[in-house]
């Protein structure tokens, strides 16, 4: 028989004696199950993730449930975040755990309900071991960059206000980003052209009409950040500017921006444009619409997918196939692959 412990909120306990442990949602997937971790011979590897399930909504303290199973019980054994953890026995997950040079991080996964006869004992723990965000985070200096802060997180203005880097601040007020675009056209300063731009892409909103004359700037570094810039914005308008800037003849680059940064646009010009896209003479901007239908679910989207795959150029095909191998990885049986898409 293997021994696992599952980390419970203290205020379940009773429940958990009378009846075991629910099968809960565990992953975007909608598995649903019992997550665990081996009785190891040390104390904090086996209560690791007290402290990481301790910071996250909910009731305050945890216990610890211990659990035995049959060595044969089907489980998944992996690092946290693993796509495709390893489907394995109980008895050889706990193997395959102590084994490791450092464990931590690792989970095991019971796809189902522990009952009641499994549950040997629950107890009581000390909060304070284990560790927070990932192991060996303690020591490193926290990133605030704008994609890994998490505005919603507890104390995380106090960070940002403690390790403050101007580029990852809060977008710049209204009028002094005008006043600042104003000056760089007059001095046709591109490089403060540029980083106005970047200002502006963390704004939902903007003076449309102001920036939307930058379309037929000289440099095309500048009409690929004004695509960037607009592309998350709600103000009416910037489909017809990024039609635009799509239409771009001198330049791929500017094309292919712009088909980057509409990938996440949930507009019917948006879709509508991307079709136009897709049928683009570079290939370089076609194999970025792959990349924007990865996010759109529609038929239009399968269409043109079923389109460029086969496309003239080898990195398109490439690309889609990809898109395909995932899609039937995930969705196995469900949408039948690319040739059921093309029937």
């Amino acid at each position: 028989m293997a021994t696992f412990v599952h980390l419970a909120p203290a205020v379940r306990a009773a429940r958990i004696r009378r009846g075991g442990i629910k099968a809960l949602g565990a992953d975007h997937r909608e598995r649903r199950g019992v997550f665990l971790f081996p009785v190891l011979d040390s104390y904090v590897l086996t209560h690791q993730w007290l402290r990481e399930l301790a910071r996250r909504p909910g009731p305050r303290g945890l216990v610890a449930v211990h659990v035995r199973l049959p060595d044969g019980e089907e489980v998944t054994v992996g690092r946290y975040g693993e796509r495709e953890p390893e489907v394995t026995t109980a008895a050889r997950a706990v193997r395959r755990i102590r084994e490791l040079d450092d464990p931590r991080g690792w989970e095991v996964f019971l796809p189902r309900a522990v009952a009641r006869r499994e549950v040997r004992y629950v107890r009581e723990v000390r909060q304070l071991h284990g560790w927070r965000y990932r192991p060996d985070a303690h020591g490193t200096a926290p990133c605030v960059c704008e994609g890994c802060r998490d505005p919603g997180l507890y104390g995380s203005r106090r960070l940002a206000a403690r390790r403050a880097r101007p580029e990852y601040g809060p977008a710049l007020p209204a009028g002094t980003l005008l006043a600042r675009l104003g000056r760089a056209e007059l001095r046709g300063d591109t490089a403060a052209l540029c980083e106005v731009l970047r200002w502006y892409r963390l704004r939902r909103r903007g003076p449309l009409p102001r920036v939307a004359r930058l379309a037929g700037h000289p440099d095309p570094e500048v009409r690929q950040l004004l695509a960037a810039a607009v592309a998350g914005w709600s103000t009416p308008g910037v489909d017809a500017l990024l039609r635009e800037l799509a239409g771009d003849g001198a330049d791929a680059a500017v094309r292919r921006a712009v088909a980057e940064s509409i990938a996440y646009r949930d507009t019917p010009g948006a879709d509508a444009l991307l079709a136009d896209l897709a049928r683009d003479p570079d290939p370089c901007v076609r194999d970025a619409v792959v990349d924007g239908l990865v996010h759109r679910a529609t038929p239009q989207a399968v269409a043109l997918l079923t389109l460029l795959a086969d496309d003239p150029d080898e990195r398109v095909r490439e690309a889609v196939s990809l898109l395909w191998d995932e899609d039937e990885t995930e969705d196995e049986g469900q949408c039948g692959g690319p040739e059921a898409r093309r029937a």
